[in-house]
């Protein structure tokens, strides 16, 4: 994912639960990448708070802009996720953005 280009990762990378990554997209609607996206189980924000359209209040007490927390979006994996499934998730969210962008 990180190969396109206006890609954040929230968070640090070294302390972090291993299996948790919230991923912020410029010039994306997270909704709109949410729909996109609907090969793959992602959401736009925590288990909590997942009725609301508000954005994420974690990111933005991370200092992450309201437009960026709008269009991030949060991905788990299981033990029993496979790297093809990971790969193929990456393949999926490379397109999905990259045709949101050219809208």
């Amino acid at each position: 994912i990180s190969q396109l280009e206006g890609v954040h990762c929230h968070g640090n990378f070294q302390q972090r639960v291993a299996n948790n990554l919230n991923v912020g997209f410029d010039f994306v609607d997270g909704e709109a990448l949410l729909m996109a996206l609907q090969e793959i189980a992602v959401s736009t924000g925590s288990a909590c708070t997942s009725a609301s359209i508000e954005p994420s209040h974690v990111l933005l007490a991370m200092g992450v802009s309201s437009l960026l927390a709008h269009s991030s979006l949060r991905f788990s994996v299981g033990r029993f996720t496979t790297s093809e499934e990971v790969e193929y998730a990456i393949e999926v969210i490379q397109k999905g953005v990259k045709r949101l962008r050219q809208l």
